[in-house]
Protein backbone atom coordinates (compact mmCIF):
# COMPACT_ATOMS: atom_id res chain seq x y z
CA UNK A 1 0.00 0.00 0.00
CA UNK A 2 1.32 3.21 -0.48
CA UNK A 3 1.64 5.84 1.64
CA UNK A 4 0.96 9.34 1.29
CA UNK A 5 3.99 11.97 2.02
CA UNK A 6 3.04 14.60 4.41
CA UNK A 7 3.63 18.27 2.88
CA UNK A 8 5.67 20.12 5.35
CA UNK A 9 4.41 23.17 7.14
CA UNK A 10 6.10 26.63 5.88
CA UNK A 11 7.98 26.89 8.88
CA UNK A 12 9.69 23.30 8.76
CA UNK A 13 10.36 23.73 4.91
CA UNK A 14 11.69 26.76 5.92
CA UNK A 15 14.01 25.30 8.63
CA UNK A 16 14.70 22.16 6.24
CA UNK A 17 16.42 24.27 3.40
CA UNK A 18 18.56 26.76 6.17
CA UNK A 19 20.06 23.56 6.81
CA UNK A 20 20.26 22.38 3.27
CA UNK A 21 21.79 25.64 2.72
CA UNK A 22 24.15 26.05 5.17
CA UNK A 23 25.73 21.89 4.88
CA UNK A 24 26.26 22.60 1.32
CA UNK A 25 28.08 26.25 1.79
CA UNK A 26 30.26 23.90 4.83
CA UNK A 27 31.05 21.01 1.67
CA UNK A 28 32.98 24.20 -0.18
CA UNK A 29 34.65 25.99 3.21
CA UNK A 30 35.93 22.54 3.86
CA UNK A 31 37.24 21.89 0.52
CA UNK A 32 38.71 25.59 -0.02
CA UNK A 33 42.44 24.73 1.57
CA UNK A 34 42.63 21.65 -1.18
CA UNK A 35 41.97 23.86 -4.13
CA UNK A 36 45.73 24.32 -5.27
CA UNK A 37 47.86 23.62 -7.55
CA UNK A 38 49.07 19.89 -8.06
CA UNK A 39 45.79 18.60 -6.58
CA UNK A 40 43.76 16.63 -9.40
CA UNK A 41 39.53 17.91 -9.66
CA UNK A 42 39.20 13.78 -8.75
CA UNK A 43 40.98 14.30 -5.46
CA UNK A 44 38.60 17.17 -4.66
CA UNK A 45 35.73 15.29 -5.60
CA UNK A 46 36.94 12.53 -3.01
CA UNK A 47 37.63 15.17 0.07
CA UNK A 48 34.08 16.55 -0.64
CA UNK A 49 32.44 13.19 -1.01
CA UNK A 50 34.06 12.17 2.19
CA UNK A 51 32.83 14.89 4.64
CA UNK A 52 29.67 14.93 2.92
CA UNK A 53 28.87 11.35 3.79
CA UNK A 54 31.23 10.79 6.70
CA UNK A 55 30.94 13.67 8.70
CA UNK A 56 27.87 15.48 7.55
CA UNK A 57 25.57 12.58 6.99
CA UNK A 58 24.31 14.24 3.54
CA UNK A 59 24.04 13.01 0.11
CA UNK A 60 25.77 14.24 -2.64
CA UNK A 61 22.90 15.07 -5.38
CA UNK A 62 25.50 14.95 -8.48
CA UNK A 63 25.91 11.24 -7.50
CA UNK A 64 24.37 9.24 -10.31
CA UNK A 65 21.44 11.69 -11.08
CA UNK A 66 20.70 11.16 -14.63
CA UNK A 67 18.09 13.12 -15.95
CA UNK A 68 15.66 12.04 -19.02
CA UNK A 69 18.37 11.00 -21.88
CA UNK A 70 21.68 11.60 -19.63
CA UNK A 71 23.68 8.97 -18.61
CA UNK A 72 24.04 9.15 -14.73
CA UNK A 73 26.73 11.47 -13.32
CA UNK A 74 29.61 9.74 -11.97
CA UNK A 75 30.75 11.67 -9.10
CA UNK A 76 29.61 13.80 -5.97
CA UNK A 77 30.43 17.30 -7.17
CA UNK A 78 30.86 19.07 -10.36
CA UNK A 79 35.05 20.86 -11.30
CA UNK A 80 34.46 23.51 -14.15
CA UNK A 81 38.45 24.53 -15.58
CA UNK A 82 38.96 27.73 -17.60
CA UNK A 83 36.57 26.68 -20.52
CA UNK A 84 34.44 24.22 -18.85
CA UNK A 85 30.78 26.51 -18.31
CA UNK A 86 29.44 23.63 -16.01
CA UNK A 87 28.96 20.46 -15.42
CA UNK A 88 32.93 19.28 -15.78
CA UNK A 89 33.13 15.81 -14.32
CA UNK A 90 36.15 15.42 -11.82
CA UNK A 91 38.95 13.06 -13.03
CA UNK A 92 43.01 13.30 -13.07
CA UNK A 93 43.01 16.50 -14.38
CA UNK A 94 45.80 18.33 -11.78
CA UNK A 95 45.10 21.88 -11.49
CA UNK A 96 47.90 24.32 -12.34
CA UNK A 97 49.21 27.85 -11.63
CA UNK A 98 46.71 30.41 -13.24
CA UNK A 99 43.66 27.99 -13.42
CA UNK A 100 39.93 29.09 -12.41
CA UNK A 101 38.23 26.52 -11.18
CA UNK A 102 34.07 26.27 -10.03
CA UNK A 103 33.04 24.01 -7.88
CA UNK A 104 29.37 23.65 -7.79
CA UNK A 105 28.07 21.36 -4.46
CA UNK A 106 24.73 20.15 -4.07
CA UNK A 107 23.71 17.81 -0.93
CA UNK A 108 20.48 16.16 -0.08
CA UNK A 109 20.00 16.34 4.31
CA UNK A 110 18.90 13.74 5.98
CA UNK A 111 15.21 15.28 5.87
CA UNK A 112 15.18 15.52 1.88
CA UNK A 113 16.31 19.11 1.53
CA UNK A 114 18.78 20.11 -1.41
CA UNK A 115 21.07 23.04 -0.82
CA UNK A 116 22.56 23.81 -3.92
CA UNK A 117 25.93 26.52 -4.13
CA UNK A 118 29.03 26.98 -6.00
CA UNK A 119 32.07 29.48 -5.83
CA UNK A 120 34.75 30.20 -8.09
CA UNK A 121 38.62 29.77 -7.41
CA UNK A 122 41.21 31.09 -9.03
CA UNK A 123 44.91 28.62 -8.73
CA UNK A 124 47.65 30.35 -7.33
CA UNK A 125 48.27 33.75 -9.89
CA UNK A 126 45.63 34.15 -12.27
CA UNK A 127 45.84 35.94 -15.20
CA UNK A 128 43.77 39.59 -15.24
CA UNK A 129 41.36 38.74 -17.11
CA UNK A 130 40.57 35.55 -14.90
CA UNK A 131 40.27 37.62 -12.17
CA UNK A 132 38.22 40.31 -13.72
CA UNK A 133 35.94 37.70 -15.03
CA UNK A 134 35.46 36.09 -11.67
CA UNK A 135 34.73 39.36 -10.00
CA UNK A 136 32.39 40.72 -12.77
CA UNK A 137 30.33 37.15 -12.78
CA UNK A 138 30.27 37.22 -8.77
CA UNK A 139 28.68 41.30 -8.70
CA UNK A 140 26.61 40.14 -11.33
CA UNK A 141 25.02 37.49 -9.33
CA UNK A 142 24.53 39.48 -6.39
CA UNK A 143 23.36 42.06 -8.17
CA UNK A 144 20.75 39.55 -9.18
CA UNK A 145 19.89 38.76 -6.01
CA UNK A 146 19.21 42.12 -5.13
CA UNK A 147 16.27 42.65 -6.95
CA UNK A 148 14.64 39.85 -5.06
CA UNK A 149 11.49 40.38 -3.07
CA UNK A 150 7.99 39.78 -3.21
CA UNK A 151 6.49 41.51 -6.39
CA UNK A 152 10.00 41.22 -8.55
CA UNK A 153 9.58 39.47 -11.29
CA UNK A 154 12.09 37.11 -12.80
CA UNK A 155 12.69 39.17 -15.53
CA UNK A 156 14.50 41.76 -13.04
CA UNK A 157 16.84 39.48 -11.35
CA UNK A 158 17.78 38.50 -15.35
CA UNK A 159 18.02 42.07 -16.05
CA UNK A 160 20.25 42.93 -13.67
CA UNK A 161 22.77 40.40 -14.06
CA UNK A 162 22.93 40.22 -18.20
CA UNK A 163 23.65 44.35 -18.03
CA UNK A 164 26.22 43.96 -15.41
CA UNK A 165 27.88 41.35 -17.37
CA UNK A 166 27.14 42.92 -21.16
CA UNK A 167 28.24 46.38 -19.79
CA UNK A 168 32.03 44.67 -19.04
CA UNK A 169 31.85 43.18 -22.71
CA UNK A 170 31.22 39.38 -21.64
CA UNK A 171 28.50 37.51 -22.56
CA UNK A 172 25.70 35.63 -20.92
CA UNK A 173 24.89 31.30 -21.24
CA UNK A 174 21.50 30.99 -22.14
CA UNK A 175 20.92 27.50 -21.98
CA UNK A 176 21.70 26.68 -18.80
CA UNK A 177 19.84 28.93 -15.57
CA UNK A 178 18.96 28.56 -11.79
CA UNK A 179 16.08 26.76 -11.05
CA UNK A 180 13.41 26.39 -8.10
CA UNK A 181 14.79 24.15 -5.09
CA UNK A 182 13.58 22.52 -2.00
CA UNK A 183 13.05 18.99 -2.06
CA UNK A 184 13.61 18.19 -5.13
CA UNK A 185 16.69 19.30 -6.87
CA UNK A 186 15.70 21.22 -10.03
CA UNK A 187 12.53 22.63 -10.12
CA UNK A 188 10.04 25.26 -11.46
CA UNK A 189 10.35 28.26 -11.86
CA UNK A 190 13.44 28.57 -14.42
CA UNK A 191 15.50 31.49 -13.23
CA UNK A 192 17.34 33.25 -16.44
CA UNK A 193 20.12 35.12 -16.23
CA UNK A 194 19.07 37.22 -19.17
CA UNK A 195 15.50 39.61 -19.56
CA UNK A 196 13.78 42.53 -19.42
CA UNK A 197 12.52 44.10 -16.29
CA UNK A 198 8.90 43.73 -15.28
CA UNK A 199 8.61 40.49 -17.54
CA UNK A 200 8.46 36.78 -16.63
CA UNK A 201 6.79 35.50 -13.35
CA UNK A 202 5.75 37.31 -9.82
CA UNK A 203 7.84 36.79 -7.16
CA UNK A 204 6.48 35.63 -4.11
CA UNK A 205 7.35 34.97 -0.32
CA UNK A 206 8.51 31.73 0.49
CA UNK A 207 9.85 30.65 -2.91
CA UNK A 208 13.41 29.47 -3.11
CA UNK A 209 15.34 28.98 -5.79
CA UNK A 210 18.95 29.38 -7.27
CA UNK A 211 20.58 32.80 -9.04
CA UNK A 212 23.95 30.72 -10.94
CA UNK A 213 24.86 32.91 -13.64
CA UNK A 214 27.29 31.58 -16.37
CA UNK A 215 29.37 34.13 -17.81
CA UNK A 216 31.96 34.01 -20.93
CA UNK A 217 34.76 36.32 -21.52
CA UNK A 218 34.24 35.76 -25.22
CA UNK A 219 30.78 34.63 -27.09
CA UNK A 220 28.03 32.58 -25.10
CA UNK A 221 27.65 29.69 -27.49
CA UNK A 222 28.52 26.56 -25.80
CA UNK A 223 29.78 22.84 -26.97
CA UNK A 224 28.84 20.07 -25.58
CA UNK A 225 31.54 16.90 -25.17
CA UNK A 226 31.50 13.42 -25.49
CA UNK A 227 30.88 12.45 -22.00
CA UNK A 228 27.17 14.43 -22.31
CA UNK A 229 27.55 16.30 -19.28
CA UNK A 230 30.56 18.89 -19.78
CA UNK A 231 29.70 22.36 -21.28
CA UNK A 232 32.79 24.36 -22.70
CA UNK A 233 32.74 27.42 -24.53
CA UNK A 234 32.75 26.99 -28.00
CA UNK A 235 35.24 29.98 -28.71
CA UNK A 236 37.26 28.40 -25.99
CA UNK A 237 37.39 31.58 -24.31
CA UNK A 238 37.54 31.43 -20.37
CA UNK A 239 33.83 31.15 -18.23
CA UNK A 240 32.77 31.81 -14.76
CA UNK A 241 30.12 30.90 -12.28
CA UNK A 242 28.93 31.66 -8.79
CA UNK A 243 25.70 30.48 -7.13
CA UNK A 244 23.55 30.78 -4.13
CA UNK A 245 20.02 29.29 -2.89
CA UNK A 246 18.29 31.89 -1.75
CA UNK A 247 14.68 32.16 0.05
CA UNK A 248 12.16 35.33 -0.70
CA UNK A 249 11.28 36.61 2.36
CA UNK A 250 8.48 39.11 3.47
CA UNK A 251 10.44 42.19 3.07
CA UNK A 252 13.51 40.62 0.68
CA UNK A 253 15.90 37.48 0.49
CA UNK A 254 17.59 35.42 2.44
CA UNK A 255 20.75 33.85 1.18
CA UNK A 256 20.11 30.48 2.34
CA UNK A 257 24.51 29.69 1.29
CA UNK A 258 25.92 32.51 2.52
CA UNK A 259 28.55 30.98 5.30
CA UNK A 260 31.55 32.01 7.18
CA UNK A 261 33.98 31.26 4.45
CA UNK A 262 32.04 32.99 1.27
CA UNK A 263 32.89 36.05 -0.35
CA UNK A 264 31.68 39.27 1.26
CA UNK A 265 29.11 40.80 -0.87
CA UNK A 266 30.62 43.41 -3.42
CA UNK A 267 30.30 46.56 -3.13
CA UNK A 268 27.89 46.92 -5.78
CA UNK A 269 25.32 45.65 -3.15
CA UNK A 270 26.51 47.63 -0.31
CA UNK A 271 23.61 47.57 2.11
CA UNK A 272 21.56 44.71 1.41
CA UNK A 273 19.98 42.85 3.52
CA UNK A 274 20.31 39.31 3.29
CA UNK A 275 20.42 37.52 6.50
CA UNK A 276 17.82 36.73 9.17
Amino acid sequence: MLTETKKPSTEEFIAGMREAGRLASEVIDHVTPFVKAGVTTGEIDRICHDYMVNVQNTIPAPLNYQPPGYPPFPKAICTSVNDVICHGIPGDRILKDGDSVNLDITVITPAGYFGDTSRMFLVGEPSILSKRLAQITYEAMWLGIAQVKPGCTLGDIGYAIQTHAENAGYSVVREYCGHGIGQVFHDDPQIVHYGKPGMGQKIYEGMTFTIEPMINAGKRDIRTMPDQWTVKTKDRSLSAQWEHTCLVTATGVEVLTYSAGSPPPPDCVAGLKFRP
